[in-house]
């Protein structure tokens, strides 16, 4: 176990012990990765309705309220179960805010155990677009985006979650097979063959801009 683990491990034991202000320190340490997870997979109609933030302190004052259940059933590293705890809150939002509209976040919803909206091509999109940086790439950007999200579009979902979980949300190959229930193997040979694609579609992108 290396100090951030061990620092970790007596943040959770301070907090299961009712010490708020040490869970919530330990929150803090993931806050970047589950902000940027909910970015990534908020509905872009609620953009401007709903506030990352403010998913993030919902999320705490629950996570907070179920410490004891992770306690008795802690089968899943703290990222993993706050990060599925975050994910419910976004599915909540969606279907409070987007009512009968909402069928079609929860037609994306979690390809694994709980819920999770996907992450939507536009946000990818915007990920990716970051990395080119060819000046001809800004008269074009609205075509460019389009080309790339559709691309996405057509990608295997699974592929494609594995490529957003390892490449946008910064997951291990351990916790990415984890948080898809497949094998670490599967998940390695998934990411390889999406990273694959990933590349080639940017590179024909650019190859157009040209």
């Amino acid at each position: 176990m290396n100090s951030a683990q061990r620092d970790d491990t007596a943040a959770l034991v301070a907090a299961w012990e009712g010490d708020e202000a040490a869970f919530a320190e330990l929150f803090g340490r993931y806050r970047k990765r589950l902000k940027q997870m909910v970015k990534l997979r908020l509905d872009r109609r609620l953009f401007g309705r709903v506030d990352a933030d403010d998913v993030l302190q919902d999320a705490f004052l629950e996570a907070y309220g179920k410490l004891p259940q992770y306690r008795e059933n802690s089968d899943i590293p703290l990222f993993l179960w706050l990060r599925l705890i975050v994910g419910e809150k976004l599915i909540d939002l969606h279907r409070h805010h987007l009512g009968v509209q909402a069928r079609d976040a929860d037609r994306e919803v979690s390809l694994y155990r709980g819920a999770m909206p996907a992450a939507s091509s536009v946000a990818l999109a915007a990920q990716l677009m970051g990395s080119m940086t060819s000046p001809s790439i800004a008269a074009v950007r609205a075509e460019t985006k389009l080309q790339i999200q559709d691309a996405l579009n057509r990608m295997d979902p699974l592929d494609r979650e594995v490529l957003t979980l390892r490449n946008f949300e910064l997951l291990s190959n351990s916790e990415t097979a984890q948080v898809l229930e497949i094998s670490q193997q599967a998940a390695s040979n998934r990411y390889v063959r999406a990273l694959k694609r990933m590349k080639e579609m940017l590179a024909l992108v650019r190859g157009d801009q040209d």
